[in-house]
Formats: C-alpha cells, sequence, structure tokens
C-alpha cells in the first residue's frame, strides 16, 4: 500500500515510504532565552507554558543522512541527504513538559512531506554548517574548534551562528529534551468548514544513539523578514551551544487528543 502521495498501483512514486524512518545526523544547537511572552503567543490551547525556564529557546541546525527500513537510501543519496534548521519551545499539556517545534526549515520535499505527518510546520529554506573532518582544514570536534551555521529562506537570511567549542558535556542542551507536543492540522475543502483534521500527538524517538557531545560558546544573530517571524524571538541571554554526532529511528507517535468536526 502506498504511505504517501502520489498513490500509484507499485508505490514506487511515493514521496515518503512508510516508518520506522532512520536518521543519522550532525546537530548544532543554541539555547538562549526569550521573552516568555513571545513563546506563550506560539503555544495553541490546550498547551501552556513550561513551569520552569518559560522563556527557553534551541535554535538547532541538522544535517541529515535518512533512510527506511531497507536502508535502499543512503546508496542513491539525493533521497537521503537533506538539512534542517528549527527552533524549539518547551511547553505544557496535563503537567507533563514537553518540547515543540514552532519553526522549522528544510531543503527536500521529503523531508517537508514527514513534517506534515509529524506535525512540523516546515517550510523550504537555504541551510548551511560546516562539516567536522579528521583531516585538512575542516574542523575537528574538540577544544577550540568553530563551526558555522546560516539560515535563510525566500532569498532572505533569518539567522547565522558561529559555535566556539570548549569541552565535552553530558547533554547536547534541555530545552528539546522531551516528547514533542505537535498538532496535526488539515482545513477543511468546504470553504469556511473549519479543520477536517485538528489533532494533538505526542512523538519521540524510538530508538537513540549518540557521540560525546560537546558544549562551547555562541553568537548568535537573527534578521527580520517579510514573510518570516523567527525574529520575534529576540535573543536576552545566552545559555549556551552544542555540538553532537546522533542516530535516531522514528517509529510513530501517540494521539492525546482530537477535536471532532463541528
Amino acid at each position: 500500500m502506498t504511505f504517501w502521495y502520489p498513490h500509484t498501483a507499485t508505490g514506487r512514486s511515493s514521496l515518503i515510504p512508510p516508518p520506522p524512518w532512520h536518521y543519522s545526523g550532525d546537530l548544532l544547537t543554541i539555547e538562549y532565552r526569550t521573552d516568555p511572552a513571545r513563546v506563550r503567543e506560539l503555544l495553541p490551547e490546550p498547551l501552556e507554558l513550561a513551569p520552569e525556564d518559560p522563556g527557553a529557546v534551541a535554535l538547532i541546525w541538522a544535517d541529515w543522512q535518512s533512510c527506511s527500513a531497507s536502508g535502499e537510501e543512503l546508496l542513491d543519496p539525493v533521497r537521503a541527504q537533506y538539512k534542517e534548521a528549527f527552533a524549539v519551545v518547551r511547553c505544557s499539556y496535563q503537567g507533563r513538559t514537553y518540547s515543540r517545534c514552532v519553526y522549522i526549515w528544510v531543503d527536500k520535499d521529503f523531508a517537508i512531506a514527514r513534517g506534515i505527518h509529524q506535525g512540523y510546520p516546515k517550510k523550504l529554506g537555504s541551510i548551511h554548517l560546516t562539516r567536522p573532518h579528521p583531516y585538512g582544514p575542516a574542523p575537528r570536534i574538540e577544544a577550540g574548534a568553530r563551526f558555522g551555521a546560516t539560515l535563510a529562506a525566500a532569498d532572505r537570511r533569518l539567522a547565522q551562528a558561529v559555535v566556539r567549542l570548549r569541552e565535552p558535556a553530558e547533554s547536547n542542551g534541555f530545552v528539546n529534551g522531551h516528547p514533542m507536543a505537535h498538532h496535526r492540522r488539515l482545513p477543511s475543502i468546504e470553504k469556511d468548514g473549519g479543520l477536517a483534521l485538528d489533532e494533538l500527538i505526542a512523538s519521540g524517538a524510538a530508538a537513540f544513539e549518540g557521540g560525546t557531545p560537546w558544549r562551547g560558546e555562541a553568537d548568535l544573530e537573527l534578521f527580520e523578514a517579510p514573510t518570516e517571524e523567527l525574529a520575534r524571538l529576540e535573543i536576552r541571554e545566552p545559555i549556551g551551544a552544542y555540538y553532537r554526532q546522533v542516530g535516531v529511528v522514528w517509529d510513530g507517535g501517540t494521539l492525546l487528543e482530537a477535536k471532532e468536526r463541528a
């Protein structure tokens, strides 16, 4: 059975295969504090601000290789490799703290399709980050290494950063450290018909492995753009910066609540 559009007799044209989806990636994470009111305006009901450090934000750049259970995409790299940059905050639902992706940009169509299924608000963007390498001028993952990252969309730069690694750490931050609470929403095809789909779901890694996290300092800038609002999450206080290589498996989520059509 075809998992995603287009639906064909063989399913070979489907933009994405059925889960589980496997990921290997390099993550550059910068955490800072913003005005909690700016976080609150991005949390639809019934979500509330996290009770602790409600203004904490993580801006994450990721360089991914991903594949289905067969792994065949890794041998056809155009189907496996992509980059993304995303902003994560924390929220509360029924007394439990969740992470929530509020903005995200990717550079491949299959990543957008997966985001629709998972509740990530993905848009197309241009994302670049420095890759480590054990030879030549590229940085190693070690003290003193410097990594740069940029994000642009619709020909406008939205963010840029330079991270300097200092020492190994226990984790690569806390903002993106909880199960994700996302909404899956689809407007009705009928004019003024409300939402045909309105679900609050939770999901997280079915399996995880990772290398040693490194922490350091970051210079981060956000920029205004006509059709983007990332800069509203203004930087008030830096928290930290991190680099980590990870492997993740995603294999579905849990329905927290759903609204019936009126």
